[in-house]
């Protein structure tokens, strides 16, 4: 009798948004996600703006350089553009983008408990956990007891992960303010 074989399920991890400026802290959950999490791949993906925030600082051709600067010598990240290829810059489309040219990939989209906060505000939220796991990890000021009464109330427990990781005291905003 033949052994059926089951075919490896590539895992591709999705961490968006402006990286105005990329640093340490996107870079270390993201390494910690990889190994948690099992991923093949995490792809960063820019945006030029956050439908959500002001203009951003530093101008997309800068950011991209300084994410691949930040990331060179990690086997498992890239840095990717895509608003002008799938012409919107919502998760929602980005996600349905991917899933359509890779659908037999697991997709997992990285947020902070942050802006899971607010996700119940973003394009399509509601279809999002059908496009990918999403994956919360910790941020300064919030805790998973304030997390649990958002998540339950915006998405079903079996479409996130929380991955437990150091909160790291850094952000763009607090970069930029230096």
């Amino acid at each position: 009798m033949k052994k059926i074989r089951k075919k490896k399920v590539t895992k591709i991890g999705i961490l968006g948004g402006t990286f105005d400026p990329p640093h340490k802290g996107h870079l270390y959950i993201s390494k910690v996600v990889i190994k948690k999490i099992k991923l093949n791949k995490l792809i960063w993906i820019l945006t030029k703006k956050n439908p959500l925030k002001k203009k951003p600082h530093l101008n997309i051709k800068t950011r991209m350089s300084l994410a691949k600067k930040l990331v060179k010598k990690e086997k498992k990240i890239f840095i990717k553009y895509l608003e002008n290829k799938i012409k919107s810059n919502s998760i929602f489309d980005l996600l349905n983008y991917l899933k359509r040219k890779k659908p037999k990939h697991e997709l997992y989209f990285l947020i902070g408990a942050d802006s899971l906060v607010k996700f119940n505000k973003w394009k399509n939220w509601k279809k999002i956990p059908k496009l990918a796991k999403i994956v919360v990890f910790p941020r300064q000021n919030y805790s998973m007891n304030s997390l649990n009464y958002d998540v339950a109330r915006n998405i079903d427990k079996k479409d996130w992960i929380y991955v437990k990781a150091k909160k790291i005291n850094i952000s763009s905003s607090l970069i930029r303010k230096f």
